[in-house]
């Protein structure tokens, strides 16, 4: 019997010391649990204590983006009116040509028909020094220029 009783005994023993163990690791375990609680508690107020930055940052991005808008709506209309701009002055040179083309045409001093004519901006072009023209002949096989062409400040007489 007394065998018994000491095997009750280390039984009783063991399982206190296992109940022991098994309480220190759940406090253990509740222990870490509640730092971890509590740092994420910690935490939490650092990310609130940030609230006003990020509101802050977030009203700054929202005005940039805005900017943004406005910088790329005025290109657009700053885009326009060069296009515009591009336009009018084509129209412009457009019209410019066909005046001189047909003064060009009218003017018997200048050859508009050779491949090599481009109507040129001048004022009552001399034959002599005017690469657009060559000597023509008119009608009657006299060349156009006269004295008095040349006496009028370089105009030509209308032959």
């Amino acid at each position: 019997m007394d065998d018994v009783v000491v095997w009750i005994i280390i039984a009783v023993v063991a399982l206190a010391v296992l109940a022991l163990v098994a309480w220190l690791l759940s406090q253990q375990r509740k222990r870490k649990q509640h730092q971890a609680h509590e740092h994420a508690t910690h935490l939490r107020r650092e990310a609130l204590a940030h609230t006003p930055a990020v509101t802050d940052a977030q009203l700054e991005a929202r005005q940039a983006e805005a900017e943004a808008e406005l910088a790329r709506a005025e290109a657009e209309r700053a885009d326009r009116r060069a296009a515009e701009a591009r336009q009018g002055s084509a129209v412009a040179e457009a019209k410019q040509e066909d005046v001189l083309r047909e003064a060009d045409r009218l003017d018997p001093h200048v050859d508009h028909r050779s491949k090599d004519y481009t109507p040129t901006v001048g004022t009552d072009a001399d034959p002599r020094t005017d690469p657009r023209t060559e000597p023509r002949a008119d009608h009657d096989g006299t060349d156009p220029v006269t004295p008095t062409d040349t006496q009028h400040g370089g105009r030509h007489k209308d032959v």
